[in-house]
């Protein structure tokens, strides 16, 4: 699985790259070699954070789905 962003969106990610190498190291990195970091962590790290993200949100509405039971049942005549 590829993880895509949105043109603006990694383009904002670049930059914040550039600017955070650049506050934390007193260096420039290229837009091109910022890209290549941003395209290497997406493929590296990508899919087990959005595996995550899922697991999370599973896990959210499982809890919900059970509260359903005692949140609203009606008792029966």
């Amino acid at each position: 699985m590829r993880i895509k962003l949105e043109k603006e969106r990694r383009a904002d990610i670049i930059q914040a790259l550039i600017n955070f190498h650049y506050s934390e190291f007193d260096e420039d990195i290229s837009e091109f070699r910022a890209a290549e970091i941003v395209d290497f962590l997406l493929q590296k790290i990508g899919p087990s954070q959005y595996n995550q993200g899922i697991a999370d949100a599973r896990k959210y509405f499982s809890e919900k789905l059970d509260d359903l039971d005692t949140e609203f049942y009606e008792p029966e005549e």
